[in-house]
């Protein structure tokens, strides 16, 4: 279970990576700002959180793997909800449309902060794994 985990948020770590230096290669070449704060969020909560967790699933051995699967997916889920939300506050490329913007925005929020909380309970948990050391 430690090792699915630790792949699977790796993976999406490197999606992650890949959209925001994809999105920092657009912003370079068109000469524009706009997408600095999904760009740096996507980066940030993307691809060096996931990363993180994932590399302490692969050093540490967890007691409670259901709490690691829910804090995996809320993580997973709060990135991606949090970065869409962003892009649709920031670049409204549906209009200035709230009932959609802020339940994503917020709510995106929300997950990832609760995945946080998850982890710091985890953190309490978890054991070094010999083998790795």
């Amino acid at each position: 279970m430690h090792d699915v985990w630790s792949k699977r948020l790796i993976r999406f770590a490197a999606i992650f990576g890949l959209v925001g230096a994809v999105l920092g290669s657009h912003m370079a070449g068109a000469g524009s700002l706009a997408f600095r704060p999904v760009h740096a969020h996507i980066l940030v909560v993307g691809w060096l959180s996931l990363f993180a967790w994932g590399i302490y699933y692969k050093a540490f051995r967890v007691k409670a793997t259901k709490l690691m699967a829910a804090q995996g997916w809320s993580g997973i889920i709060g990135a991606a909800g949090l970065s869409i939300g962003l892009w649709l506050q920031y670049l409204q490329p549906f209009g200035d449309a709230k009932a959609i913007i802020l339940p994503v925005y917020i709510g995106g929020g929300v997950i990832l902060l609760l995945s946080f909380f998850l982890f710091v309970l985890i953190t309490f948990t978890g054991e070094a794994d010999k083998k790795q050391i």
